[in-house]
């Protein structure tokens, strides 16, 4: 059985700019990461120029990035470049505002520092938030039409410690400190113009996959979407890697999820952008979605030895990155080269096997008198979990050699 990732057809309903306020919602580039050690660099740099070209396209005068720039704390030169070079196309290119916030992956004094110099080219960054009123900022800056709260990644280990508290009197401090400050960015906000508030959070009902790190799942420590504050337009959610919308208020509580597979389980999601326009009094007059196209296509393939080496051999798998899940009755010495290989000659990579073998029995016992040389004892246990086969050369070889090591270094 053969899963991939299939390249999308990206969306073109472009046209001539309204009145009402168009702006873009994305987050979780996790630029630097890596798939099985493998580098990503050139899906990253594809998307942001699909993402450059889509603002132009549809004429996006306020782009939201709602944290997670970067994969980790401290990004390679090459990400940061990327990045750095991604900004300065977008305000030589456009005329669009860009609100970037830090998420639990970044570090927000690195991401920040350059924070007043990318003021001058219509850049907001927000890596740390003491003050709800810093996090405020209105578009465009001078007849402002909407005003956002951009609030960062806000640590639970921010809290102020106190002695003899529980984890679950702690959990509940923390959700109610969130929904204090949102509260009080709300009211730092004019009250005339329509609001959007961001954020880098786990609420409540999102669904979770395995490729997220550091989210707390249940419990007190969850945002409810009812703790938001009402009079809001639309919420932009970083965090979740899924595209999804959190149901529980009479506005979107959305996450944009990341624009490339992180993992292999991600296979089955549809990547995203949201395309919002916003009128004057607050409405959303468009909330579309647009597809975001795969540069890398992620291809599982399951079966036995035989059927996963036919796939190999009859299948395209130019510029694809291949997970097998291999079954076997026995183990095979030497299997993944041989398969990697397979894959290989039609410029496949794997990046990862996975080898299901039967479940085993108890294990043998031995009685005392035939316990004489390892290698008998070997053959014994083997016979007794694959079907009294008996360990090929090369395995009983190596064997001896581990036996070998052991016995010297006593």
């Amino acid at each position: 059985m053969i899963i991939c990732i299939k390249s999308s057809k990206q969306s073109s309903t472009g046209g001539k700019r309204t009145k009402n306020m168009r702006i873009l919602h994305t987050a979780d580039w996790h630029i630097g990461q890596r798939l099985h050690e493998r580098q990503r660099t050139d899906e990253h740099e594809q998307f942001l120029a699909w993402l450059l070209g889509i603002i132009q396209e549809h004429q996006v005068e306020l782009l939201l990035v709602s944290g997670d720039i970067f994969d980790t704390a401290l990004p390679s030169s090459d990400s940061t470049n990327l990045y750095y070079r991604f900004l300065y196309r977008l305000f030589d290119e456009t005329d669009a505002y860009t609100v970037i916030t830090a998420g639990n992956h970044d570090s927000a004094r690195h991401l920040e520092a350059p924070r007043e110099f990318l003021e001058m080219g219509r850049i907001y960054v927000v890596g740390l938030a003491d003050d709800p009123a810093k996090c405020i900022f209105t578009f465009p800056r001078d007849t402002p039409r909407v005003a956002v709260a951009a609030v960062p990644y806000l640590s639970e280990g921010d809290l102020r410690h106190l002695s003899y508290e529980t984890e679950v009197d702690r959990n509940e401090r923390y959700r109610e400190w969130l929904k204090t400050f949102y509260a009080d960015c709300v009211s730092a906000m004019p009250a005339e113009l329509p609001k959007i508030l961001m954020g880098h959070l786990f609420v409540q009902g999102g669904e979770i996959g395995t490729s997220e790190r550091n989210v707390q799942i249940g419990g007190a420590t969850a945002t409810h979407a009812g703790d938001f504050p009402e009079d809001v337009s639309y919420i932009a959610l970083g965090h979740l890697h899924r595209p999804q919308t959190i149901d529980g208020t009479d506005y979107p509580i959305r996450y944009s999820g990341s624009p490339i597979p992180m993992r292999f389980n991600e296979i089955g999601y549809r990547k995203k952008v949201y395309l919002l326009e916003l009128s004057d009094d607050g409405a959303l007059t468009r909330d579309e979605e647009i597809e975001i196209p795969v540069f890398k296509e992620l291809c599982t393939i399951e079966g036995d030895e035989a059927s996963v080496l036919s796939d190999a051999m009859t299948g395209d798998w130019d510029d694809k990155y291949i997970q097998v899940k291999l079954k076997l009755t026995t183990p095979a010495v030497g299997i993944g080269d041989e398969i990697r290989k397979a894959f290989s000659d039609r410029s496949g990579d794997v990046l990862s096997i996975e080898v299901e073998l039967p479940e085993t029995q108890q294990g043998p016992t031995i009685p005392v008198e035939d316990m004489k040389r390892p290698e008998e004892i070997f053959e014994q246990f083997y016979k007794s979990n694959y079907d009294g086969s008996t360990p090929d050369e090369t395995l009983t070889q190596t064997f001896s050699e581990l036996v070998r090591i052991v016995e010297e270094s006593q």
